[in-house]
């Protein structure tokens, strides 16, 4: 797909609160009068590459977007949830704030992470460029919110 498309309609995407289809479509990507509405399995952010900046930084890309659609990478910010191994890092606010990490990508980051409370609790610590993250969770609250709002 066009990158230039895909970054447009990324940078678009917000949570669905247009009063139409809210429930079966959570989220919407605004395009002049269009409205394209979005439903996903789970996040609709999804980081596929870990690419470095113009800078030195170290930035996550999403959805296919490659330079056009990146955040800075936030390591003690990553949420590895322990009964599915799925990691999460913060997403474009507007779309939630959360995004899932493509596969791929958790597998290479998975040997970084630390359990000191043990592997059936979410890892307390990511070891990344020399330095050992502390990580928050802060993102578990809206993981959480979300799987009980779909029942799960």
């Amino acid at each position: 797909m066009d990158q230039q498309f895909l970054a447009f309609f990324f940078k678009q995407l917000k949570v669905n609160q247009s009063g139409r289809y809210e429930d079966t479509f959570p989220y919407l990507s605004p395009c002049g009068r269009e409205h394209n509405y979005v439903r996903c399995d789970d996040r609709p952010v999804v980081f596929t590459h870990l690419l470095q900046g113009a800078s030195g930084e170290e930035l996550l890309s999403y959805c296919g977007g490659a330079d056009r659609l990146t955040l800075p990478f936030q390591p003690e910010k990553l949420l590895m949830l322990p009964e599915n191994g799925r990691v999460y890092h913060p997403g474009p606010e507007k779309a939630g704030g959360v995004g899932l990490v493509k596969s791929a990508l958790a597998y290479e980051l998975s040997p970084h992470f630390e359990y000191e409370r043990g592997p059936s609790q979410p890892p307390t610590h990511f070891r990344w460029r020399e330095t050992r993250h502390a990580l928050t969770n802060e993102l578990l609250p809206f993981i959480r919110g979300r799987e009980e709002e779909k029942g799960s």
